[in-house]
């Protein structure tokens, strides 16, 4: 009770307070008015029928009746005077029962609770506090960046602009800070000079003015910020950014990347030091129906097989695994070793087939990276898409509804070899990628999905691969974050280091049971020299130092942070970024 004055003269300099204690003076003043009224009228009754009261009494009366407690020993006995005491009852029972009630909930209690529960949101955060992300946005993709930099043990504060919000991420166990976010104060507030990035996820204009503050506030952070228009990038860049993604774009190269040719099928996903890692189809390829052991894989190039993808699930390989037309391989070695298995399966592209367009369903942001990338590649394309015109350039474009199944043939789809679903909504993805399937059970289907959780759906439906703009927004921020030490190769599928501790000192590879017992696969050891052993013999020593490197799902990641732990000096990435 003893904060209760102090919490109250806040709240009344709050913006809007003043309105509201003027709505309440006006409705007090009324009522004032109107018992005084009442009060006279009352005499004028009284004396009328020959009786003789105080003034007190008649304000007495009036407040009797009107707060409907009764009459009492008071009471007229004309019929004006009965007419009036109905006329002060029922006045009485709107103005007492009715109104004040809800005047003084709209007008002063529900805007108190307001003001106390926006102070649950902090503008500040402790003293001392480094390493934490900065994220400024709090849509889906966003929030998805959020739950994945939790996952992995950062620290990351939501900064929200409307206090409202930031209650409700709070109420959803994010942490969250308010604060105006064009104002050098709150990121002063928020630490984040001590910060290992801040990630900007609005507007163009607004992202701008927001890297422009935080960089006052901030000189050394890292600031990352997405961009819709390429155009954007360079102002971004000038205002302070030193890494500016357009994730539309990122996500059409992606899929291009991914698009099955003959002539090329091995996909590089990322790269440690001498160890890439690349991901590469069946479809099509001598190496459907024969397991790993009937390939001879290693042997013939030196790859290791490390996952095996089938419209979504994730397993490890064994030798008796089989290569099916929707499996896709992820290997790692070499870059040479990777172009020497990129030439062992791929084959000469059949005559007449290398001038079948490959059919993109969507005319948006990525539909049009995605033609792109593919003209650059020499590969033919055809969009469609509902709009009738689009800045497609010199790729062909059919306007008409994707669902339409004259639209398609018109498109190609009877004889193409791959479709690619682009659109921004996961539920016409998902109905489109059904249709497709119907329509072509042997062609490949890659999809573009908005958020993680529609990944499975997606692949359910009949798609061959996804990408998720949510999960590459993720692996690219947590990517420059660690860069020599997690690379997230998709929406579930990391790479990661883990440096020798005395449990597996001293014990070879084959040993530890590593793979066994936490379902994850060593790619390669970096020894105290720096010496990069790529894909390493199952007798390989492991000494204290020695840093791994290894895949799995993020289930498998789990595991062996379960068992071994993790390194923990998830540190951002060099100051020479810019």
């Amino acid at each position: 009770m003893k904060y209760l004055p102090s919490q109250i003269m806040t709240f009344l300099h709050e913006r809007g307070a003043k309105h509201n204690i003027i709505v309440l003076r006006r409705f007090f003043i009324t009522l004032c008015v109107m018992i005084a009224a009442y009060s006279v009228i009352f005499h004028w009754l009284m004396e009328y029928e020959g009786k003789e009261h105080s003034w007190i009494t008649g304000v007495y009366w009036t407040l009797t009746v009107m707060s409907t407690l009764g009459f009492g020993d008071i009471t007229f006995s004309s019929d004006p005077g009965r007419i009036f005491s109905i006329i002060v009852l029922m006045s009485g029972v709107i103005f007492f029962l009715i109104m004040m009630p809800f005047t003084f909930i709209q007008h002063f209690y529900m805007p108190w609770l307001e003001s106390q529960k926006k102070d649950m949101v902090p503008r500040r955060l402790p003293a001392g506090i480094r390493g934490h992300v900065l994220i400024v946005g709090s849509g889906p993709i966003t929030l998805n960046l959020a739950d994945d930099l939790a996952r992995h043990g950062i620290r990351r504060v939501l900064l929200c602009n409307d206090p409202q919000t930031g209650l409700d991420l709070l109420d959803q166990g994010y942490e969250v800070a308010a604060g105006d976010h064009d104002d050098v104060k709150t990121y002063q507030k928020l630490h984040a000079d001590t910060a290992a990035m801040l990630v900007v996820m609005d507007t163009d204009i607004r992202s701008t003015n927001i890297v422009f503050s935080a960089r006052e506030a901030a000189p050394q952070v890292i600031i990352a910020a997405g961009v819709e228009n390429p155009d954007a990038t360079d102002i971004l860049r000038l205002a302070g950014c030193n890494r500016v993604f357009q994730f539309h774009n990122v996500l059409g190269e992606a899929m291009a990347r991914r698009v099955v040719r003959s002539s090329q099928r091995a996909s590089i996903m990322g790269r440690f030091g001498r160890l890439v890692v690349a991901e590469a189809p069946v479809m099509h390829s001598s190496l459907a129906g024969k397991t790993l052991l009937e390939c001879s894989l290693r042997e013939r190039t030196g790859i290791n097989v490390v996952g095996v993808w089938d419209r979504g699930a994730f397993q490890l390989p064994g030798p008796h695994t089989m290569l099916t037309e929707s499996s896709v391989l992820v290997v790692a070695g070499t870059e040479k070793q990777v172009r020497m298995f990129d030439r062992l399966i791929s084959e000469p592209e059949k005559t007449g087939m290398e001038n079948v367009p490959v059919v993109i369903l969507g005319g948006g942001r990525v539909g049009l990276a995605v033609a792109r990338n593919l003209a650059r590649r020499k590969i033919p394309a055809v969009i469609v898409d509902r709009q009738p015109h689009i800045n497609s350039g010199a790729i062909p474009h059919v306007h008409g509804d994707a669902a339409d199944l004259a639209v398609l043939e018109k498109a190609g789809i009877r004889k193409t070899r791959t479709i690619i679903i682009t659109t921004h909504d996961d539920d016409a993805n998902i109905y489109l990628t059904i249709y497709s399937r119907r329509l072509r059970p042997d062609a490949q289907i890659l999809c573009r999905a908005s958020l993680d959780r529609n990944v499975n759906g997606l692949h359910s439906a009949g798609a061959d691969q996804v990408l998720s703009l949510a999960s590459l927004v993720s692996n690219s921020i947590i990517n420059l974050l660690a860069p020599d030490k997690m690379m997230m190769l998709n929406e579930r599928l990391l790479v990661f280091r883990y440096t020798i501790r005395g449990q597996l000192q001293g014990k070879s590879l084959m040993e530890c049971g590593i793979r066994n017992k936490t379902k994850c696969s060593v790619l390669a050891v970096r020894d105290h020299t720096g010496t990069m052993h790529v894909n390493p013999d199952p007798g390989y020593m492991f000494a204290l130092g020695d840093a791994l490197y290894l895949i799995g799902d993020s289930e498998a990641e789990e595991r062996f942070r379960e068992r071994y732990g993790i390194d923990s000096d998830l540190a951002c990435a060099d100051a020479d970024l810019s």
